[in-house]
């Protein structure tokens, strides 16, 4: 009998990879949706013309357009083959692997996620990851901070998380490495497609002796707004998040914007080179309502807390 998008969608796992493929990450109706009926119910209202009780009908109704025009049953079976191909592992809550601290995110929390490599590292706490990342076109300082902040951390036994990219992200993945130590990168597209193609080298790396990590299924391009929705990601699975020569438009403005805001147990460090007078203007009025600390300097801006002690990141001032 050949397959259909409901029949496929009674196990749970494959109902959450049908729901990946047809909302963009963060998508709050899904998630909303998912946490009320459950993901095999939720693909089954996306082909049907039901209602659910508290969920407005015309929104709902232009989820359905949205969502079921993306479903197909023979594009499952494909994006499925395609993860074993690819040696990719699809969690799920309820997984051990699963790490608990996406429930943070809510209705925006990933319906499931793609892993190449060794996914217990997702396992550990929270306390032990430290996401590090920053601009992409890093200056010489930025570069060095990243490098130096990596290897203290990873001596420290934490695990660096970051996003792949070029400049900071790539320092502290090539940090990580060189002390052998396991390094996790969040992608924004699928784990057939690494980004940035200039870090490929790089990124297999990370998969070999770490993990790569995507919320998006194998075949999907990064966009502007799947960058924006990594970030989320990258600030909910770390007890700590490091951005290094953040500017005005900086990837912390946008994490504590619209998407995932830090709890009380979060600590943010913000290092903006001495001569990024709009990045620590910015900072600091991001920071207003959450002051903890302010470097001498201005260059180190935190709040939040690590295991009950303070994280101040206060490099020098001058590039080396």
């Amino acid at each position: 009998m050949v397959d259909t998008i409901t029949s496929l969608a009674k196990d749970e796992r494959t109902a959450r990879v049908m729901l990946a493929m047809g909302s963009e990450p963060g998508d709050s109706m899904t998630g909303r949706l998912l946490r009320k009926i459950g993901a095999t119910a939720t693909v089954d209202l996306a082909t049907s013309s039901r209602a659910v009780r508290g969920v407005d009908r015309v929104e709902r109704e232009l989820w359905q357009r949205r969502v079921a025009s993306r479903l197909s049953a023979p594009l499952t079976r494909s994006i499925l083959a395609d993860g074993e191909r690819l040696g990719l592992r699809v969690l799920i809550p309820g997984d051990d692997a699963w790490p608990v601290a996406l429930a943070d995110l809510g209705d925006h929390a990933p319906f499931a996620l793609w892993t190449k490599g060794d996914a217990t590292l997702l396992s550990a706490s929270i306390r032990d990851r430290v996401t590090l990342t920053g601009a992409r076109a890093a200056t010489g300082y930025g570069d060095h901070v990243a490098t130096e902040l990596a290897f203290g951390l990873v001596q420290g036994r934490r695990q660096i998380v970051s996003g792949g990219a070029y400049g900071i992200d790539a320092a502290a993945h090539r940090a990580a490495l060189a002390a052998q130590a396991p390094t996790i990168a969040v992608m924004p597209g699928g784990l057939d497609r690494l980004y940035p193609t200039g870090n490929q080298d790089l990124l297999e790396r990370v998969g070999k002796s770490g993990l790569l990590v995507s919320e998006l299924p194998p075949r999907t391009a990064p966009t502007k707004w799947r960058f924006l929705q990594r970030n989320r990601v990258l600030a909910a699975l770390s007890g700590a998040v490091v951005v290094v020569e953040a500017g005005y438009r900086s990837s912390l403005i946008e994490l504590s914007g619209d998407g995932y805001v830090p709890g009380e147990d979060v600590a943010v460090a913000v290092i903006v080179a001495h001569t990024d007078a709009a990045g620590t203007g910015r900072a600091r009025a991001l920071l207003e309502s959450h002051l903890l600390g302010l470097s001498p300097t201005g260059e180190a801006i935190l709040f939040g807390r690590i295991s009950g002690t303070v994280a101040l990141c206060q490099p020098g001032r001058d590039e080396p």
